[in-house]
């Protein structure tokens, strides 16, 4: 009997296939939109046009453009399919999530556009989306992240998703090696991508009916943390006004030390010492070799390309012109109990997290060790140490980015979401709420079920509202459960958020409701742990 993988796989090669150039004139003008990169052919689904699979780079990184920033685009005269998503990055099967079972290649820098097939003049805001996986998995093909069912339900909107370079393609420190002078970059490779193909879509969007100056960039777990990271990098600005981040933060970096301790370790276990030693190794030998560093390559905080402590730079108004909107699930870590089981989760991240727990003082660890000790009768299957990292990795992060903003002269709007899945052991885990957002509630491999369609609707027109004005409140005239919902800016006093509950949308205290533990797991933010 196949493996549901085996199954996946099959069914993902059969739909994939590669975007062609058009030579001989016989296209659909209504559906070809002319960009400075070349002219791009979509396909209309129901009310809503597709363009898939569209390069937003000069270049594609394989060879000499390995582990190198990426190439602007150029002018293009040429016509093209966009009718299919592009290969996905390249990324370990082990980890694949469904829609990254297309096929994988280095060749990945492209990106999706939906838009109405209305004929509207009116600039219309941009949602653009960057997927999440640890940095390490995921891509635009997911199906729940499709934007077809997204756009026919708000044609009010552009919506957007792009590709970055993955693992050790995108996020591998080298530098240091004897001839890695060339690679200063290639420790913030998959961020670069995606301020690449912000660009694009700041220069081209505007040929599909968006506004280029009212941008909202989105993303969940790693896509959170990269739409937390980028308004930090130097220049970005300008291609995005407004960030939404679900379920992520600043925390999944590292140092430059950090970095370079993960590089020499991988590097002695497959005995290479160069650049070039790597350069000679087979894609797929590189690529299985480079499991050994899972979880360990995240976006460095250099102190050139991104800031040595983000959260710092926040205080200090680095965002202030920027308005966030950004939250956590209820129980986050139940993704891991589910998929791994009760008796295993308690492993996930155990090494990395007990040496991190040798920075901390004595009273410190006194204070997470009484954390880790205490009963919870409201999740029993948690370990203590995974109610650490759900702390750790999504909740106390979320506030001090809030805190931090605020403090820093900029908006930030809060939220906690809380419906549960009828699956074992799921509750309300990670990623749950992907399939919401983007109107797939027929995708429940995490939820289960569908969730009420009026609260789904209403959570979808809050995140709209927030792109088209930065405010995320609804009016009872355009709000799909007819109540007017008033979102409280975050203040580090009154510490508000918006519980965003399947039957009870509303705002709350966050003293009111025990979401944090500010005496023994805030502090913990200050060692950016994973």
């Amino acid at each position: 009997m196949k493996e549901w993988r085996d199954i996946a796989i099959e069914r993902m090669t059969a739909l994939y296939a590669e975007n062609k150039k058009i030579t001989d004139g016989n296209y659909d003008k209504s559906l070809a939109v002319k960009c400075i990169n070349g002219t791009f052919v979509g396909k209309k689904e129901e009310n809503v046009i597709a363009y898939r699979g569209i390069p937003f780079v000069g270049k594609q990184p394989v060879g000499e453009y390995r582990w190198k920033a990426p190439v602007d685009f150029t002018d293009d005269d040429g016509v093209y399919e966009a009718y299919h998503f592009g290969k996905v990055p390249l990324q370990g099967e082990d980890l694949r999530q469904i829609g990254s079972l297309y096929p994988a290649s280095e060749e990945c820098l492209h990106l999706n556009v939906w838009k109405s097939a209305d004929e509207s003049t009116d600039k219309k805001p941009v949602i653009v989306w960057i997927h999440g996986g640890a940095y390490e998995v995921g891509s635009t093909a997911e199906p729940r992240e499709d934007g077809t069912a997204y756009v026919n339900e708000n044609p009010d909107i552009v919506f957007a998703s792009i590709e970055y370079r993955l693992g050790i393609f995108g996020f591998f420190h080298m530098s240091h090696l004897p001839d890695g002078e060339e690679y200063k970059d290639a420790q913030n490779l998959g961020l670069m991508d995606q301020l690449m193909a912000l660009k694009w879509i700041h220069e081209n969007i505007a040929l599909f009916g968006g506004d280029p100056e009212n941008v909202t960039i989105i993303g969940e777990s790693a896509g959170a943390g990269s739409c937390l990271l980028l308004p930090l990098v130097e220049g970005s600005h300008k291609y995005f006004k407004r960030v939404i981040a679900q379920s992520g933060s600043v925390s999944m970096t590292r140092t430059t030390e950090e970095a370079i301790e993960c590089t020499n370790s991988f590097m002695e276990n497959i005995g290479k010492k160069t650049v070039a030693d790597l350069q000679k190794m087979d894609t797929e030998e590189l690529l299985k070799a480079s499991e050994l560093m899972s979880m360990c390559m995240f976006p460095e905080k250099d102190g050139k390309f991104l800031p040595t402590d983000p959260y710092d730079a926040y205080l200090k108004g680095a965002a202030k012109d920027i308005d966030i909107l950004q939250g956590c699930n209820k129980d986050e870590l139940c993704y891991v109990v589910s998929a791994a089981g009760v008796e295993n989760a308690h492993m996930f991240g155990a090494e990395g997290k007990v040496k991190k727990m040798t920075q901390l003082t004595e009273k410190e660890k006194a204070l997470v060790d009484s954390y880790c000790k205490e009963t919870w009768t409201d999740k029993p299957e948690y370990s203590g140490e995974l109610r650490l990292v759900e702390q750790i990795a999504f909740v106390a992060p979320m506030f001090r980015m809030s805190e931090n903003q605020t403090k820093g002269g900029g908006k930030s709007y809060s939220y906690f979401f809380t419906p549960e899945s009828s699956l074992p052991l799921m509750r309300c885990a990670h990623t749950i709420e992907i399939a919401v957002v983007f109107n797939h509630q027929e995708e429940t491999l995490i939820s289960g079920r569908r969730f009420d369609e009026t609260f789904a609707k209403t959570m979808r027109r809050m995140w709209i509202q927030f792109a088209k004005t930065g405010d995320p409140s609804l009016t009872a005239d355009i709000s799909p459960d007819g109540k007017e919902h008033i979102w409280p800016l975050y203040d580090p006093e009154n510490k508000q958020l918006m519980i965003l509950d399947e039957f009870n949308v509303h705002p709350e205290k966050a003293a009111e409701r025990d979401i944090v533990d500010w005496d023994r797991t805030y502090f913990l933010t200050k060692y950016y742990f994973i």
